[in-house]
């Protein structure tokens, strides 16, 4: 059986093409992948509704890899929105539009959903995590964490703090200052500690797991790949003596030298110092020193919840 995801979040546009297995792990073989950055959450913090522009590009995006996904065979292709289409004044007016462009249902998923199935992605990679972890994806939009006990959730939660609403309000066009970093990382860090569970912040996990373009660009700039090698970002450990010497690469570098880094595409070159401020503030308030890093996030959670409908 073939299927196809498309994950509509409020930075990247991403699609999956798989063939199911009736065994293994993972229970499906990778078709086709694909991504691309159409910033939808561009300008939703301070106007409330989804930009023209952002849409527009958006848009063709999805458009496109229906398209590319009906070429290829699929007999299903599950359209799922995060937090930008969720919390605008008119995502559910842009959601039924793309419904009548695409012939396909959107499917608008509340946080604590996008939270599960991003464990869910995660588990379908490295395999059920034993033992007490934590996992967290950093989106444009929001950033979800979970708490699991040897594979079974326990809380999650999806906070509206992402890095494309940071990077609007704490620019770094130029070279990274320090000062204005701390600050950045201090307020984030404030932020967890107000809004984070309990349950989470107390947990003392013994792995964190990090997945999404912060945490997988990190793990490329820490394994020194001139082009994206997912095989070899899945799984890799990112201490914060690494995060934070990536950091110090980084704080030397204007915007457009940042875009101009091996895996470090263009669109993404304002995003990762607020997402390096997450990933240091999530480490801090959850008492941790490293972190593992997941290709396998919500695009393949999805793909496993596909599966569960269809056996």
């Amino acid at each position: 059986m073939r299927l196809a995801t498309i994950d509509l979040g409020s930075n990247t546009v991403r699609f999956l093409l798989v063939d199911a297995q009736k065994s293994g792990r993972p229970p499906w073989t990778i078709v086709d992948q694909d991504q691309q950055i159409t910033r939808l959450g561009e300008g939703l913090a301070r106007t409330g509704a989804l930009d023209e522009a952002a849409r527009e590009r958006t848009r063709a995006a999805v458009e496109r890899y229906v398209n590319r996904g009906a070429r290829a065979g699929a007999q299903t292709i599950a359209i799922v929105a995060t937090s930008a289409v969720r919390e605008a004044a008119n995502g559910a007016a842009f959601a039924a539009d793309l419904e009548v462009r695409t012939g396909r249902q959107v499917r608008v998923i509340p946080g604590d959903d996008e939270a599960r199935l991003t464990l869910r992605g995660i588990q379908a990679g490295l395999g059920i995590l034993p033992g007490r972890i934590v996992a967290f994806d950093i989106g444009g939009g929001s950033t979800e964490y979970v708490l699991a006990d040897h594979g079974v959730p326990r809380v999650a939660v999806s906070l509206r703090l992402g890095v494309v609403a940071l990077a609007e309000t704490f620019p770094f066009p130029q070279r990274i200052d320090v000062d204005a970093f701390d600050r950045l990382r201090r307020g984030v860090f404030g932020r967890l500690e107000r809004e984070l569970p309990t349950e989470i912040r107390a947990a003392r996990p013994g792995r964190l797991v990090g997945t999404a373009g912060t945490a997988t660009t990190l793990a490329a700039l820490d394994l020194g790949l001139v082009e994206y090698d997912a095989a070899r970002v899945q799984g890799h450990v990112l201490t914060r003596a690494a995060i934070t010497s990536q950091l110090q690469a980084l704080s030397a570098l204007t915007l457009a030298e940042r875009a101009a880094r091996p895996c470090l595409e263009p669109g993404r070159a304002d995003l990762i110092v607020p997402g390096i401020a997450i990933v240091l503030a999530t480490l801090d308030c959850l008492g941790v020193d490293a972190m593992q890093v997941s290709d396998w996030g919500i695009r393949e959670g999805i793909v496993a919840e596909m599966l569960d409908a269809v056996r």
